[in-house]
């Protein structure tokens, strides 16, 4: 298991994007919009051109990042679980979504073979993914 931070900039992604490249030599390695992406005509009320999903290094380290909405409680992260196993993936999403509540059902999405996003009983938000089946 790797726990990953994923990062909200409620509009201001790209430009955060671009900071941290300058500031701390980041490497942008995936970065969608919302017009980019399958899921774009179900949020016509999001500007096309803010970011859907991105995805950056800074030395060894992967960081998640997005336009998206601000999880609960004006949190502007939520931990990001990775998972080779999708068995695995649903088991941890199921115990952390127990007596929390879950915000997207974990279900296979265009970009993963198993995503889901829960905020635990704390309320820690959490996203847990699987991209792709293990073989």
């Amino acid at each position: 298991m790797q726990v990953t931070s994923y990062i909200f900039f409620n509009g201001k992604c790209a430009e955060a994007l671009a900071f941290y490249e300058k500031v701390l030599g980041a490497k942008v390695e995936a970065k969608m919009t919302y017009g980019e992406s399958p899921a774009a005509a179900h949020t016509s009320n999001v500007p096309r051109d803010n970011i859907i999903h991105a995805r950056f290094k800074v030395g060894n380290s992967t960081i998640l990042a997005s336009d998206g909405e601000t999880p609960p409680a004006a949190a502007r992260f939520a931990l990001c679980i990775h998972s080779d196993k999708a068995a695995e993936a649903e088991r941890v999403f199921r115990d952390l979504a127990e007596g929390g509540q879950v915000r997207m059902k974990m279900d296979k999405t265009f970009f993963a073979a198993r995503f889901g996003m829960a905020t635990d009983k704390f309320g820690i938000p959490w996203m847990v993914i699987c991209e792709k089946e293990a073989a």
